[in-house]
């Protein structure tokens, strides 16, 4: 079971019904549609039926890097996984790339598919939107979900603090090109010499930066890194406000061995967010749902099990219980900043 702290490994939890190799009844694919937004194309992936479970991808990813968790969760969950505007299949238009314009199209998705609540999560940029939006659409968020997340504290791997510096713009498209990214052996060398390895990480990154050889998909990864990052580090971080997930259950999800944002950040994420579970991946990367699917949709499973969502209502009630909150927090270094 996930507990308070760190979990035991996968051989002690509580079963809930999601199995290595189980997934949806009909053993169909995630569905790829999409909408328009706003007069935008935005491209997500859906499948299953019951409580509603939204899956927000980082930087540079996209809605398919959900797939296998999406099988396993499909038999008990109505999982919906967008392509982020800039990303993926969705369009790429020149605009807003913050954290709130990416947290408003989350919640407009949600409006436009019928869907009334989610448990929301979030893995790397992802999850930085994953936690602006339950601050501004409490009343959407019935879970909190955070998988080696961003917006936790300065460290991030320098490989993404130089795409921040001037003159990106012009180098990008010279590493992005489809010449070099055919030179797969090449490239694994390059970034193992910068700490990332063979396996997720690396397979990740790799398909990450082939996308950014189009234009729009380049502007729009700049935009959003810049928007987070600067060169010295993350610019952006939550954890003035990690106090308020006290109202919503929380769950953390991070890998050992992440390079590219370190595992002490879960740590701070659990301090800050009162009731918070922590669950460490020992031997996976920066990306513990792929590898190890089956583990992270049980781990999912047993949480949205264990725990009431959240029903949060603009009411006088809500309204007195955070300005609770924010006094009991607003004295200078009560939440170690």
């Amino acid at each position: 079971m996930v507990r308070d702290g760190v979990s035991s490994r996968a051989g002690d939890r509580r079963r809930s019904g999601i199995r290595a190799g189980s997934g949806s009844r009909d053993g169909a694919s995630p569905r790829h549609e999409e909408i328009l937004l706003h007069g935008h194309r935005v491209t997500y992936r859906a499948a299953g039926r019951g409580p509603v479970v939204v899956l927000i991808h980082g930087i540079t990813g996209s809605s398919q890097q959900w797939d296998e968790v999406i099988d396993l969760l499909s038999d008990r969950f109505s999982v919906l996984a967008p392509d982020l505007l800039g990303h993926g299949r969705s369009a790429k238009p020149r605009g807003d790339y913050s954290l709130g314009a990416y947290a408003v199209s989350v919640r407009d998705l949600l409006i436009a598919l019928g869907h009334r609540r989610a448990t929301v999560v979030g893995h790397s940029l992802g999850g930085g939107i994953a936690m602006q939006f339950s601050y501004e659409y409490p009343v959407f968020c019935e879970r909190l979900v955070l998988v080696s997340s961003g917006g936790l504290g300065r460290e991030v791997h320098p490989l993404l603090q130089a795409a921040t510096l001037p003159g990106a713009e012009v180098v990008l498209p010279l590493i992005t090109s489809p010449p070099l990214i055919a030179a797969a052996s090449a490239v694994a060398q390059r970034l193992g010499r910068v700490g990332l390895h063979l396996g997720p990480d690396l397979a990740e990154m790799g398909r990450g930066y082939a996308s950014l050889a189009d234009t729009g998909a380049r502007q729009a990864f700049l935009h959003s890194l810049r928007a987070v990052i600067e060169p010295g580090g993350q610019r952006v971080s939550a954890r003035d406000r990690l106090y308020l997930a006290e109202m919503v259950p929380s769950l953390i999800v991070w890998g050992a061995a992440d390079p590219l944002i370190p595992v002490d950040h879960a740590a701070i994420a659990q301090r800050g967010m009162p009731g918070s579970r922590l669950e460490i991946f020992e031997d996976a990367g920066h990306f513990p749902f792929l590898e190890d699917p089956p583990r992270f949709a049980q781990v999912l499973g047993d949480f949205m099990d264990g725990t009431d969502p959240a029903r949060i209502e603009f009411s006088d009630e809500y309204l007195d219980m955070l300005r609770s909150l924010m006094r009991e927090h607003a004295r200078p270094g009560t939440n170690g900043t």
